[in-house]
């Protein structure tokens, strides 16, 4: 179990790295190629929408044929795209390869995350969906270092060790063993389980919200910080310190959500992300935007491990695979994050920053209300004493 833990981490963690490499760099591909928040936005929301796009195929290829080819494919792709984005230099290229990579990242989580529940010990799926998710934010963690070292030495090179990594784990993944689907399940079980289950209905929507958040934050964040004075490095060392706190944090909640229950941590999630939300846009200071930055990067990634973790506790009452289970993750993550980057940047490019940022909090203050007298808060460890 540990062995396998050990590669889905690197997986996700690779994955994410060069997600979050693209922030310290935005400030960079604006200047050089004439973009503006939306053209940001826009660059910013490829990667989701790739994500989308393969989320249902990711999860049938995991459910038809398997979690290890489903990995695979992931990493192939992402190895040959992170070389194709540091070598593009026009907008259609960086577009076009930032697209193709977040397909690449739909079969490389889905297929990770299923092969790591599917053998997961009864009680412990919150713990080990956290420290996955730990390591994914690790991968967030050091990519804006990746995209501060990219902005001194040049794309190509930094890229190209990303690129060499995947390879390097795609050799890892094809030496573990891993159990192929007994009987596929049809793709209507999929649609079944989202129009029947109220707990998969609410675990999506739990996944999509800091999804928003988080793709309004990564465009709105790094422009203004660079407009206050700060350069790639400082906009990098803020997201730094933020992904720390949070990587430290995913495995904990983890834990407190398989004792405790999933809704607690989640409302908590909910209050502190529209509070931050609320504070976000009104600091002049770059220090104190960088602090509300990092407490937005801790409120808004509370939300994963325990709203993951009740889509997949959904999923095995109703027998469903875990990789429909964890597509249906990506098909919230996505269109969030898509949403959060352009239609977050293009209305704060048309009116403010606060308008967009006043929105996000006015969702997670309705949301809260709504889930104010939902009482399915049972422990999967309690239940099993």
């Amino acid at each position: 179990m540990r062995r396998l833990l050990l590669l889905v981490g690197a997986i996700v963690l690779v994955d994410t790295m060069f997600f979050a490499a693209l922030t310290p760099l935005l400030p960079h591909y604006v200047h050089e190629l004439g973009l503006g928040k939306a053209g940001a936005g826009v660059l910013q929301a490829m990667y989701p929408a790739g994500a989308l796009l393969a989320g249902v195929p990711s999860g049938m290829a995991a459910a038809r044929f398997g979690v290890k080819p489903t990995v695979l494919t992931g990493l192939s792709l992402l190895a040959l795209t992170t070389v194709a984005f540091g070598l593009a230099d026009s907008m259609w290229t960086l577009d076009l390869a930032r697209f193709l990579q977040g397909v690449s990242s739909a079969f490389s989580w889905t297929g990770g995350l299923a092969w790591l529940v599917a053998a997961a010990p009864a009680g412990s799926r919150g713990r080990l969906i956290g420290s996955a998710f730990g390591a994914a934010i690790a991968g967030a963690l050091f990519g804006p270092v990746l995209g501060a070292v990219a902005s001194f030495t040049g794309t190509g090179p930094a890229f190209g060790t990303v690129a060499g990594l995947a390879v390097v784990l795609a050799a890892a993944a094809a030496g573990t063993p891993a159990a192929a689907p007994e009987q596929p399940q049809p793709i209507r079980q999929l649609f079944e389980a989202v129009l029947r289950d109220r707990r998969i209905q609410v675990g999506i929507w739990l996944c999509l919200i800091p999804a928003l958040l988080f793709g309004t934050l990564s465009v709105l964040a790094p422009l203004r910080l660079s407009a206050l004075g700060w350069g790639a490095a400082a906009v990098g060392a803020t997201y730094l310190v933020s992904a720390g706190l949070e990587a430290g944090w995913a495995p904990v909640l983890g834990r407190l959500s398989d004792r405790h229950g999933r809704m607690g941590p989640l409302r908590a999630a909910l209050a502190s992300s529209a509070l931050v939300a609320i504070l976000l846009p009104w600091p002049t200071s770059p220090w104190l935007l960088a602090l509300l930055v990092v407490a937005g990067g801790f409120a808004f990634g509370s939300f994963w491990t325990p709203a993951m973790s009740m889509v997949t506790d959904a999923a095995d009452a109703r027998g469903l695979d875990y990789g429909y289970a964890f597509a249906l993750v990506n098909l919230a993550w996505a269109p969030g994050q898509a949403g959060g980057s352009a239609i977050g940047g293009a209305l704060a490019s048309a009116t403010s920053d606060a308008v967009s940022y006043l929105g996000l909090a006015a969702i997670c203050l309705l949301t809260l209300t709504a889930l104010s007298r939902y009482r399915e808060t049972a422990a999967p460890l309690a239940a099993e004493r």
